[in-house]
């Protein structure tokens, strides 16, 4: 259903360290800066952007926005999540674990970037 995800920051070399660590936790590669500076994340044929605000404005996190990452195994989101709070993240909501409801067993690591955006390792188990 999605084509990529994009993100303002701020900052984009603490954005850099942060997503070049969370990323390279799960297998990925660095990210490239394209002409217009934007960091391009590619992986498991999806697509992650970070760049400045093109208004000119200053970049804001989305009030109850949350972005999903893919994990293959609970593992792999915990290693994410360790990278990011080392690259510069804060960990926010419960620590990294099982939740279930509706019928779903998931689990599930939340993070903040450098900008304040909300980010969720899942796994479905």
């Amino acid at each position: 259903m999605y084509s990529h995800n994009m993100v303002g920051s701020n900052d984009l070399e603490a954005s850099r360290k942060f997503y070049d660590a969370t990323f390279q936790a799960i297998g990925g590669k660095p990210g490239i800066q394209d002409d217009k500076g934007r960091l391009i994340y590619m992986h498991n044929g999806g697509l992650f952007l970070v760049t400045a605000p093109i208004d000119g404005q200053p970049a804001t996190a989305g009030n109850g926005c949350t972005i999903g990452i893919a994990m293959a195994n609970p593992e792999q989101a915990d290693a994410w999540h360790r990278a990011g709070v080392e690259a510069g993240g804060t960990a926010i909501e419960d620590p990294p674990g099982v939740r279930e409801g509706n019928g779903m067993k998931m689990y599930l690591a939340y993070l903040r970037d450098p900008s304040g955006n909300k980010l969720c390792a899942l796994h479905r188990m």
